[in-house]
C-alpha cells in the first residue's frame, strides 16, 4: 500500500511540472509522419499547411495557458503522447473541449 500512494505522489508531481509551461513538439517531425494521413494534396503543400496550423495553435495556446486549468492540463498532455505524434492542434482542441464541459 505504501508503494502506491508514494508511486501517486509522484505521479500528481510529475503532471503538475509538466502543466507548468506549454509543451515543446517536435512540429516538423509530426508533421512528416501525419503526411501519409493527407489525400489530395501535393507532399509539400501539406507540410506547409500542418506546419502553419501547428504554428499558430502553438501561439494560441501560449496566449492562453494560463487559462486551462492543472488538471485539464495534466489530463491532455498525455495524450499527445500515443501514437507518437504529438500536435499542438490537438492538445489545444483537448483544452478547449474540456473547458467547454464545464
Amino acid at each position: 500500500m505504501a508503494f502506491s500512494v508514494s508511486m501517486m505522489v509522484l505521479g500528481l508531481q510529475l503532471a503538475v511540472a509538466v502543466a507548468d509551461k506549454v509543451p515543446a513538439f517536435d512540429v516538423p517531425r509530426s508533421c512528416r509522419l501525419d503526411l501519409a494521413a493527407t489525400a489530395g494534396l501535393s507532399v509539400d503543400q501539406s507540410r506547409k499547411s500542418c506546419v502553419s496550423d501547428e504554428k499558430r495553435a502553438l501561439r494560441q495556446l501560449t496566449s492562453q495557458w494560463s487559462s486551462f486549468s492543472g488538471a485539464d492540463k495534466a489530463e491532455c498532455i498525455p495524450l499527445e503522447s500515443v501514437g507518437g505524434t504529438p500536435s499542438c492542434v490537438s492538445l489545444l482542441t483537448c483544452l478547449q473541449m474540456r473547458n467547454w464541459d464545464r
